[in-house]
């Protein structure tokens, strides 16, 4: 039995130590399965899940040009204006006019700021009338020379043209120096000269009229600066200047313009104005002219039961109702809101509103400041438009039947509307220096070398105001990176680059019309860029959004992985461990 017992022992023994080993044989091959299977994976994260992740999430940037883009940070404009003399018959001796034609460049330079500056250059050519411009000069008004000259060329945009006249000459008062027609002609009455003087002595005598004609007729230091600024700081600029700029409305490709007829009192007055035939004769002649600038609308309401904001007060001085200027700017808040608004347009809207006043309020007048009656009884706000008061009582007498029909005077209406219309587009009040006499521009609206002041203004606030939206764009676009940048807002800031750039060589070469057409198309790319739906609902995209969406993705799939790797680290390192102590 005892030897039974040891076989069975012996027998169980072996059978154990083999179990034994075949069980630590196929943890073994477990842990180098798992350990395998935990390197696949974490290679198949690593090689093939991360870039894989990266691709399909990463943010969409398309190529812009920053270089150029930062060369517009610093603006240097240079603004050439063409100046042509011409001598006519008899301010000349014979022996001067042999040096003539030559020609003369003037250069100024003003640093406006640190990143802003302003080249002017004058390049003016000196040379003798023709036989043809000699016949327009002996015309008997200079009405009517201005014309002629006219007749026979057209002078380019942004040009000055200055006759010289005779100093006994006929064509002009005694008292009258320099006469301003409505196209890009100026005549000068002729200085003193001698016979013994040299051209050259000549031409330096004259060149102080010339350059008062030019500061007239052409633009101004000052209107230059007010116009840039978007980019300078207003401190840059002079009081008037600065009114004139913080009254006229900014640039816009296109304008709505309404008249508005306010009616307070329909039972008493039966108005009835002929807005359709005063818009043609008085202002379309001015928005023909401005085309070159932007697209204008014009549409008209009549507003019935429409008050003021305010209660005149009635002066028994003069036995009617007045409003001070301290009142009217609460005028304005109550009839805007019955004016309505054209919600298919995102055009600047310039409101011009007739009121007449009830018969209770009759009559009605606005006075100053000074407590002194304001000629027109109107008044504008400043990049809103402007309202009149048009006084009826007068027309009836007190046994007149209700309602008295009224026909309003339009020609009256819009001599003021157009006063205002003009200060609002931009077109500036010029203060001529004594003995200087600016003819009215008509029915034009709108002298030639007044748009060419108004087109120069306009084209430096263009170039102005598109370099500050790239420029502001790019900065943005670089500072937040997960911004998409689609192929068409990449299109739309090159395209204002490039028009900025061919706006700035234009206005350089004194190509004005030129210089305005791509300042425009800068400005329309460089909003259409800025203002991209695209671009505005991942302007603030928070990275606590990302950690919310991503944590709850990752986490739970990378904590195992990276525990595992970690252990797998580790027993890697132990058996190199172990078997560097074996060795040792």
């Amino acid at each position: 039995m005892s030897k039974q017992r040891q076989d069975l022992l012996i027998y169980f023994s072996f059978h154990l130590v083999f179990y034994n080993y075949l069980l630590y044989v196929f943890i073994l091959l477990e842990k180098q399965r798992v350990r395998n299977a935990v390197l696949a994976i974490a290679a198949v994260v690593i090689v093939v899940g991360i870039p894989l992740w990266w691709k399909t999430t990463e943010t969409y940037r398309a190529w812009l040009p920053y270089s150029e883009i930062s060369q517009l940070d610093s603006l240097q404009l240079q603004l050439s204006v063409d100046i042509e003399v011409v001598f006519s018959r008899g301010t000349l001796t014979p022996e001067q006019q042999k040096k003539v034609p030559l020609s003369h460049v003037n250069v100024k330079e003003h640093q406006v700021d640190a990143k802003t500056g302003l080249r002017y250059k004058y390049e003016t050519r000196y040379r003798t009338a023709t036989i043809m411009e000699e016949d327009a000069l002996n015309q008997p008004t200079a009405a009517e020379a201005d014309l002629s000259l006219h007749m026979l060329s057209e002078n380019s945009c942004g040009s000055v043209v200055v006759y010289v006249i005779p100093e006994s000459s006929a064509l002009l008062p005694v008292d009258v120096k320099v006469y301003v027609g409505q196209r890009r002609t100026a005549l000068l009455r002729s200085p003193p000269f001698t016979s013994s003087w040299s051209l050259k002595e000549v031409l330096s005598n004259l060149d102080v009229d010339v350059k008062q004609v030019v500061s007239t007729m052409s633009f101004g230091h000052q209107d230059i600066v007010a116009a840039l600024s978007n980019r300078v700081r207003m401190t840059k600029v002079n009081k008037e200047s600065m009114a004139d700029s913080m009254r006229t409305i900014k640039s816009s490709p296109g304008y709505e313009i309404t008249f508005s007829l306010l009616n307070p009192d329909p039972k008493s007055h039966s108005l009835h104005w002929d807005i359709e035939g005063a818009v043609q004769s008085y202002i379309q002649p001015l928005l023909n002219k401005l085309a070159p600038i932007a697209n204008f609308s014009v549409d008209s309401q009549i507003l019935y039961y429409a008050v003021l904001g305010v209660n005149p007060r009635f002066d028994n001085s003069v036995s009617a109702y007045t409003l001070g200027a301290d009142s009217l700017s609460h005028v304005i808040n109550p009839v805007e809101a019955r004016l309505g608004s054209n919600a298919a347009s995102s055009n600047p809207v310039l409101n011009f509103l007739l009121y007449v006043p009830d018969a209770h309020h009759s009559p009605l007048y606005i006075r100053d400041h000074s407590k002194r009656e304001v000629p027109s009884n109107a008044f504008h706000s400043p990049r809103w438009g402007g309202i009149m008061v048009y006084n009826v009582n007068e027309m009836y007498g007190p046994e007149a039947e209700r309602p008295v029909d009224i026909n309003i005077n339009m020609a009256k209406v819009m001599g003021v509307f157009l006063a205002q219309l003009r200060l609002m587009l931009g077109v500036q009040r010029t203060h001529p220096p004594t003995g200087f006499v600016l003819q009215s521009p008509g029915s034009a609206g709108l002298a030639d070398w007044e748009l060419d002041r108004l087109l120069w203004s306009r084209s430096v606030e263009n170039i102005a105001t598109a370099s500050t939206t790239i420029t502001s764009l790019a900065q943005l676009l670089d500072q937040i990176g997960n911004i998409v940048i689609n192929d068409n807002i990449a299109q739309q800031v090159s395209s204002a680059v490039t028009s900025l750039q061919s706006a700035v060589a234009e206005l350089e070469a004194g190509n004005l019309a030129f210089a305005l057409h791509y300042s425009r198309e800068a400005i329309l790319a460089s909003e259409r860029a800025f203002f991209d739906p695209s671009l505005l609902h991942l302007l603030y995209f928070p990275d606590d959004q990302k950690f919310a969406i991503y944590i709850p993705l990752f986490l739970p799939m990378c904590v195992p992985i990276v525990l595992s790797l970690l252990k797998t680290v580790s027993e890697a390192k132990q058996r190199l461990a172990d078997k560097q102590a074996k060795r040792d």
